[in-house]
C-alpha cells in the first residue's frame, strides 16, 4: 500500500491524561513524523455521524489510538466503519495508573509528558509503516 492514506482516530477523553497524550501523539505522527500519510479523524465527529470521517474510514486503513482499554475509538470504528488495521492501547504501553491519572493542563506538562507523546508516536508510526509496507 505505498501510496494509502492512513487514518488515526484518537481517544477523546478529556478527563484522563491518557486521552491527551493519545492526540498529542497523533497530531506529532500527522504534522512530523509522516507528513502527508496519516489523516487525523475526529472521534466526537465520527460519533456524532461525520459521514466524511466513516466513510474515509470505510475506504482507507485506520489505526485507533484509545487511551485505557475501553477502546472507544477503535469500538466506534467497527460499529461505525468496519475493520480496524491496527490498534495503540496507551494504558498497555505506559500502565493504567499513568493513562487514568488526572488530566494536568497543557501549559502544565511536564518533559516526562512530551517523552510519553514520543513513545506514543513511535509506536503509532511502526503501525503505519506495516500498513504501507503491506
Amino acid at each position: 500500500m505505498p501510496n494509502v492514506q492512513i487514518g488515526v482516530l484518537s481517544c477523546s477523553g478529556e478527563e484522563m491524561l491518557g486521552g491527551t497524550l493519545a492526540r498529542m501523539a497523533t497530531r506529532k505522527v500527522m504534522e512530523k513524523l509522516r507528513i502527508g500519510r496519516v489523516v487525523s479523524l475526529c472521534l466526537p465527529l465520527y460519533i456524532a455521524g461525520g459521514e466524511e470521517e466513516r466513510n474515509f474510514a470505510k475506504e482507507f486503513p485506520v489505526i485507533s489510538v484509545d487511551g485505557c482499554d475501553k477502546s472507544c475509538a477503535k469500538i466506534a470504528t467497527l460499529k461505525y466503519s468496519g475493520e480496524v488495521k491496527d490498534t495503540v492501547i496507551i494504558s498497555e504501553l505506559l500502565g493504567k495508573d499513568v493513562v487514568l491519572s488526572k488530566m494536568v493542563s497543557a501549559r502544565d506538562l511536564t518533559d516526562v509528558h512530551y517523552k510519553m507523546v514520543d513513545i506514543i508516536a513511535e509506536e503509532i508510526c511502526k503501525k503505519v509503516d506495516a500498513i504501507v509496507a503491506e
